[in-house]
C-alpha cells in the first residue's frame, strides 16, 4: 500500500502554488496524495507569518492537525517553520520542521527520494485553477514587512522553461493560469540577461495555447505602460492587484513605500483607460504606527475615489525584526480594528457596485466546483464569483454565461446556447463548444 499525505496551505497564492506543485512531487515518487487528514500516513502544512494572526493561526491548525490524526508525521514548511523553527519543532507530532530556503528539498527530505511530478490535475483545493510561482523573496524594504525577511532576496525562475510549463499545464487540462511570487513585479530583474514580467506574461501569450492568464499581486510601482498594454489581449484576466496600504502619504513614507497617493491614483486611472471594467484589487492595512485619524479619513477617500472591486484589509499587526515595530505613536488595537471594520464596510459596498455594472452582460465563466444540491460556481475574468444551475456537467470548462441578477456575493448567471441571446440555460453537453468560448 502507498504511503498516504494530506497538504495543507496558509496564507497567500504563492503557497497555494508551492503546495500543489509540493502534491504533484509527492505523487510522483509514489506518494498518494489524499483529501483527508484523518486518512494519511504523513501531514505537511505549508505555514504563513504575515501576520500575528496568521502565524498563530498556523501553531493552532497544526495542534488540530495532530489532534485529528496523532498517528501522523507531521512536516511544517513556509513562513512561520522559517521564523519560529524552534516552537513549530515542539508542537506534538512535528517531525520535520523546512524553512523557507529548502521548501524544494521537502518531497526529498520526507519520502527520501525524488522524480519527475505527476501531471497536474485540476480541483484539488476547490478550484480548478493552475497557481504557478514564478519568483520568490522581495528586494523591497517596506518597514512593516516581515515576509521579505522569511523569503529572502527576490529571485526568478527562468523564462523560457516558465513559458514551456504553461504549455504543459494547458495539454494537461488547465485553462487558467495564475502566476504567483513574493514580488511579482520584479520578476525577472535578478536573471542573466534580465527579464521582466511584462517580457514572461507576452510570452506566454504569444508562445502557448493558454485561454486565460492571471497575475497576482503586483506593487504598483512595478507597473507600466508595456505591462498595461498587454491587457488588449483578453486571455489576459482583466484583474490587476495593486497593493495601497495607505491613502495618505505620510503613512506611506513611514511605511517605507516609495510611492505618494497621486502616483497611485494615476496608475488606476490609466489601467482604467487600458480596460475599463478592470478589477482594481487591493490591500490596506488599518492602524499603522502614527496614522492618525485624519491620514485614516484620507485613506476612505482614496478607496471611495478608486472604486476598488474588492479590499483584502489587515489590522497593523507587529512583527518582530521589522522597522515599524520601533515607531513611535502606535495606535491602539482597538482602534485599528474599528477601523478594519470600517474598511471591510466600504469593500464590500464597493465590491457590490462593481459587480453589479455586469448584470445583463455575457461573460466566459470558468466552472470551479459543484455544490451537492446542484449549484455550479465559477469565475469571471474579471474574478466575480457566478452562481448557475445546469444538469450538464459545467467543471474546468469555459462557457458564454448571462449575468442576470446580484446575489449576496455574487452573481446568478444562466449558461448559454450557441449563438443564444440569451433566452434559456443550455444542457447540451456540447453547446459550450459549440460556442467558441469553451476552451
Amino acid at each position: 500500500m502507498s504511503p498516504r499525505v494530506y497538504l495543507e496551505f496558509l496564507g497567500c497564492r504563492l503557497n497555494a502554488a508551492e503546495t500543489e506543485g509540493l502534491a504533484r512531487r509527492f505523487a510522483g515518487v509514489g506518494y498518494e496524495v489524499v483529501d483527508a487528514p484523518a486518512v494519511a500516513d504523513v501531514i505537511v502544512v505549508n505555514s504563513c507569518a504575515v501576520t500575528t494572526q496568521a502565524a498563530r493561526s498556523s501553531r493552532r491548525r497544526l495542534r488540530a492537525l495532530h489532534r485529528e490524526n496523532p498517528n501522523a508525521e507531521l512536516a511544517v514548511t513556509g513562513c512561520w517553520a522559517t521564523g519560529a523553527a524552534s516552537q513549530a519543532a515542539q508542537l506534538p507530532g512535528v517531525r520535520w520542521v523546512i524553512p523557507n530556503i529548502d521548501k524544494g528539498a521537502v518531497v526529498a527530505e520526507i519520502a527520501g527520494r525524488v522524480a519527475d511530478p505527476a501531471p497536474w490535475a485540476p480541483g484539488r483545493w476547490g478550484h480548478t485553477r493552475a497557481f504557478l510561482g514564478v519568483q520568490d523573496g522581495c528586494d523591497h524594504a517596506c518597514t512593516y514587512c516581515v515576509t521579505r525577511l522569511l523569503r529572502g532576496p527576490a529571485r526568478s525562475r527562468p523564462l523560457t522553461p516558465t513559458v514551456a510549463e504553461v504549455q504543459r499545464l494547458v495539454e494537461q487540462g488547465a485553462q487558467e493560469v495564475v502566476l504567483t511570487g513574493v514580488s511579482l513585479g520584479s520578476y525577472g530583474r535578478d536573471l542573466a540577461p534580465p527579464e521582466s514580467l511584462t517580457g514572461l506574461a507576452g510570452a506566454i501569450l504569444a508562445d502557448t495555447d493558454l485561454p486565460r492568464l492571471r497575475l497576482s499581486s503586483i506593487e504598483p510601482w512595478d507597473v507600466d505602460a508595456a505591462l498595461l498594454r498587454l491587457w488588449e489581449d483578453r486571455r489576459l484576466c482583466r484583474q490587476l492587484h495593486l497593493p495601497l496600504q495607505s491613502g495618505s502619504d505620510a503613512v506611506l513614507k513611514r511605511m517605507g513605500r516609495p510611492i505618494t497617493v497621486a502616483d497611485y491614483t494615476a496608475l488606476t486611472d490609466e489601467a482604467r483607460a487600458f480596460s475599463e471594467e478592470i478589477a482594481l484589487t487591493t490591500d490596506i492595512l488599518a492602524g499603522f504606527p502614527g496614522e492618525t485619524d485624519r491620514d485614516f479619513r484620507e485613506t476612505l477617500a482614496l478607496v471611495e475615489r478608486v472604486g476598488f472591486a474588492r479590499l483584502h484589509v489587515f489590522p497593523y499587526s507587529e512583527r518582530a525584526g521589522t522597522p515599524a515595530v520601533r515607531l513611535p505613536e502606535p495606535v491602539p488595537h482597538s482602534v485599528r480594528k474599528e477601523r478594519a471594520a470600517e474598511l471591510r464596510t466600504l469593500g464590500r459596498r464597493l465590491a457590490a457596485d462593481y459587480r453589479q455594472q455586469f448584470v445583463g452582460q455575457a461573460l466566459p465563466v470558468l466552472w470551479e466546483q459543484q455544490a451537492p444540491e446542484g449549484q455550479w460556481t465559477g469565475l469571471t475574468d474579471t474574478y466575480i464569483r457566478v452562481e448557475s444551475r445546469a444538469s450538464r456537467d459545467l467543471y474546468n470548462r469555459i462557457t458564454p454565461t448571462r449575468l442576470l441578477a446580484a446575489g449576496r456575493d455574487a452573481l446568478i448567471g444562466e449558461v448559454l446556447l450557441p449563438g443564444s441571446s440569451g433566452a434559456g440555460p443550455s444542457d447540451e453537453p456540447d453547446a459550450a463548444a459549440a460556442s467558441g468560448c469553451e476552451v
